[in-house]
């Protein structure tokens, strides 16, 4: 039952989230040693609350997917088999509760109680996208991109700019800034990602009735969208690199061959990807090159300033 539960919110997608907004924390803020708002204690509750509602997202993503997983991934299906839909339905309820309260209670704490509409917010729009925004087209791929990109424009808002003064704002500015660029990489790089499973899901999403990308135009035409947005990526980051990074051989390095390489590795590939399992690795592969951008968060404290 446990692994199940684990199987069932995705907890290599939650640990990721937690790493994120750990090396924001660490090595980001912590390391440039500016005004911050969150004691330890505190970016921890934020944390649990961002994994739970993520968590909620997922079991009623689940719960609401089934008749499409069973044709896509049947051999993966957790609710309904291992665990009960009333079951599901409960963890989801028991997350998102203390995933809102937590959030209520941080917005307290930092003395911006108007900011415990956000976790509200979020957690009506992961339901609305499992129960109707998904089968929008390109709607539901940009409300999820968007919330993905949010958990790390979140710890900005917990523990930076509570803490913004006349004396500190153009330092707390700059690194509010990266924070900014990173949300933007994350959430273009979970847009292709979503795209390409749309590709990989179609038989299912078809037989579902839902109105994905490669269902409305076609996969090869699928394949030319996906191609095109993923110029933007390749763009914002050699942009990036170009007009704050390019004095520090060992960022430009890091960048070119764990970040540049592999979406160009991608973008070749997108053209002739035909089967699910092709579409599969490419979705790996994204979730690889995203992990690689979060990992370089380190990397902050020992080029700038």
């Amino acid at each position: 039952m446990f692994v199940a539960f684990l199987k069932l919110v995705r907890i290599p997608n939650l640990l990721m989230i937690v790493l994120t907004q750990s090396l924001l924390k660490f090595g980001l803020l912590n390391g440039f040693g500016i005004s911050i708002t969150l004691s330890t204690l505190g970016f921890s509750l934020l944390c649990i609350s961002t994994i739970c509602i993520a968590a909620a997202g997922n079991v009623i993503n689940d719960i609401y997917d089934l008749d499409t997983d069973k044709i896509n991934k049947p051999e993966r299906i957790i609710i309904g088999s291992k665990i009960s839909i009333n079951t599901a339905y409960g963890i989801y309820i028991i997350l998102s509760v203390i995933g809102v309260g937590i959030g209520f209670y941080l917005s307290n704490l930092i003395g911006k109680p108007s900011f415990s509409a956000i976790f509200i917010i979020i957690s009506a729009l992961l339901y609305l996208y499992a129960t109707y925004l998904k089968n929008i087209l390109i709607v539901g791929n940009l409300v999820i991109s968007f919330l993905v990109s949010f958990s790390i424009i979140i710890v900005g808002l917990y523990d930076l700019m509570p803490a913004i003064t006349p004396e500190n704002q153009q330092t707390q500015s700059t690194v509010f800034s990266i924070i900014l660029d990173y949300a933007l990489f994350a959430f273009l790089l979970n847009w292709l990602r979503e795209m390409v499973k749309d590709q990989q899901d179609i038989k299912g999403d078809y037989n579902s009735g839902r109105n994905t990308l490669p269902i409305a135009i076609g996969s090869k035409r699928a394949n030319l969208v996906i191609f095109i947005i993923g110029i933007l990526p390749i763009a914002a980051v050699i942009y990036y690199l170009y007009q704050y990074l390019f004095n520090n051989i060992w960022a430009v390095l890091y960048v070119l061959l764990l970040i540049i390489a592999p979406l160009l590795y991608f973008q070749i590939n997108i053209w002739t990807a035909e089967s699910k399992e092709e579409f599969a690795n490419l979705s790996t592969l994204l979730k690889m090159i995203m992990l690689l951008g979060i990992l370089s968060l380190g990397m902050y404290q020992f080029i700038l300033f």
